[in-house]
């Protein structure tokens, strides 16, 4: 299978699962602001791994990780209507604090107090 086409499914498949998870109802999914951050997809299409996280850290991505392991069989279901692929892979969800990770990371930058007149004074001397 050419790479072209493996990447085309795996992001349609991201992007399916991304809307799919928006209309399930179990409370431990609704419950948090859940994000697909990075799905993978096997070279034969039999196996797909999403990487799932929330604002507020790993454990509620773990917790919201046991309710999609709970609707991977309807997920499936719905995967393989939506995409009309002749094989849907499995599902594997993954929990990650990636979304975490990175609302730290942006909150130390903030946190630096760099004062607005150095910041001009690099864009004059750049300039020059």
């Amino acid at each position: 299978m050419p790479g072209h086409k493996l990447g085309r499914i795996t992001e349609d498949v991201s992007r399916e699962l991304s809307a799919i998870l928006r209309e399930l109802k179990d409370p431990r999914v609704t419950g948090c602001l859940l994000s697909v951050v990075r799905v993978e997809v096997t070279n034969d299409l039999s196996y797909c791994t999403a990487y799932v996280s929330t604002v507020e850290g790993l454990e509620r991505s773990k917790e919201a990780v046991g309710g999609l392991k709970s609707a991977a069989g309807y997920i499936r279901r719905e995967l393989g209507h939506r995409l009309k692929l002749r094989h849907v892979p499995e599902l594997v969800f993954k929990a990650t604090d990636s979304i975490e990770y990175g609302a730290g990371i942006s909150k130390m930058l903030h946190d630096l107090n760099i004062p607005p007149e150095s910041q001009e004074q690099e864009g004059k001397d750049a300039d020059m």
